[in-house]
């Protein structure tokens, strides 16, 4: 691996889409080209945002890219998911400079996935070895790559990265046919309960799924609204701009998808979602008017329909929420990685993941205990 040249570009919309996706492959949206590069283009990363693009490299022998990495230097530790602000009081409190760390990551997107995106599978260990060596020459307090896909954990493993983990509530889709055959999985009493959700929250409601060119300006500017609100209430300023919608819908329509909820013509609630090779991703949700379970219709059942009737297997439906676990989404357990150079500054983090994992994985399987599904599934 000593000739291999690792280096880093100004950002993924500055690079060759065909290239960059020739690594990322065509399964996990939050990774390609067009999603990664509509950030940067719409101002939701870059300059001012604590997220300034910079992403890492390898060519092959035919001068094409062979292996690359989304990388971000951070300023702070927002719009990640996975929290290490302990981890940055205590750093700072020692008398070290925590920020600005690296994110290896998809901004704003707690979504499992590749974050090694190898074209040549043999060039992993170099490319975490790049990761590695821009932290130390630059003194950076370290370096995170947050929610990588488990096939991929075992690379950082061999590196000496410390493993967090951490559940999320996803739905496998157990080749149903319809949603009464996913009801039929479930006890009698959580059917009964869930059909009644589903009733009480369409009353009086249309139900639309807009996707590709049925996507519109308009329907943008409605999301955005909802998106706002939402933002404004869970973290005080949105993290993504207007134009990044419509960059969404320029340059993925097709792997997008848009539920709305219309009163009398007039959508009052919306969730979008975007949509992987076997997965559907719940990211964002917003209403202007209460609606009794109208966030799990949109949010849970229609993408759980959605899923069934696209053949795909899974639905992850976005970080924490435990009212998932009685919908049927069921706790997973995701992973990240941490490379911390300082030695005693790595056993604190260590000894404290220890711990943490321990808890997280007994509560999983406290969790997993009590899933709606009918005993002995």
């Amino acid at each position: 691996m000593s000739d291999v040249v690792v280096r880093i570009a100004a950002g993924v919309a500055d690079l060759p889409r065909d290239q960059w996706d020739a690594c990322a492959g065509s399964g996990n949206p939050f990774v390609s080209w067009d999603f990664l590069s509509a950030l940067e283009r719409s101002g939701s990363v870059g300059e001012g945002t604590g997220w300034q693009p910079l992403p890492l490299l390898i060519d092959g022998a035919d001068g094409q890219i062979a292996a690359a990495a989304p990388l971000y230097a951070k300023s702070h530790s927002q719009g990640e998911y996975v929290f290490d602000h302990g981890w940055a009081d205590a750093w700072e409190r020692a008398g070290g400079r925590y920020y600005p760390k690296i994110q290896i990551a998809a901004p704003f997107s707690p979504v499992p996935g590749p974050r090694l995106l190898l074209r040549d599978k043999g060039l992993a260990p170099a490319l975490i070895a790049g990761i590695e060596t821009l932290v130390e020459r630059n003194r950076l307090s370290s370096a995170h790559a947050t929610f990588v896909a488990p096939e991929q954990i075992a690379h950082f493993e061999a590196a000496g990265w410390l493993i967090r983990e951490d559940s999320q509530f996803h739905w496998s889709n157990r080749c149903y046919g319809c949603f009464d055959d996913f009801l039929a999985d479930l006890s009698s009493a959580k059917r009964k309960t869930i059909r009644k959700e589903r009733a009480r929250a369409v009353e009086g409601l249309e139900i639309v799924h807009l996707t590709g060119q049925d996507l519109t300006e308009a329907h943008w500017d409605i999301f955005w609204d909802f998106y706002q609100d939402t933002g404004a209430r869970k973290w005080g300023t949105p993290y993504l701009t207007r134009s990044f919608f419509s960059l969404l819908g320029e340059t993925m329509a097709d792997r997008v998808l848009l539920m709305l909820a219309l009163r009398e013509g007039q959508a009052i609630a919306g969730a979008l979602n975007l949509i992987g090779a076997d997965t559907l991703y719940g990211r964002y949700w917003g209403c202007n008017a209460e609606v009794p379970n109208l966030h799990f219709e949109l949010c849970y059942y229609q993408a759980i329909d959605v899923a069934i009737a696209r053949g795909l297997g899974r639905v992850e439906a976005g970080a924490q929420g435990g009212h998932k676990l009685a919908r049927g989404y069921a706790p997973e357990p995701t992973f990240s990685a941490h490379f911390i150079p300082d030695p005693g500054f790595r056993r604190a983090v260590a000894d404290f993941l220890t711990a943490e994992r321990a808890g997280v994985q007994q509560d999983r399987q406290w969790l997993a205990g009590r899933t709606p599904f009918r005993k002995g599934d």
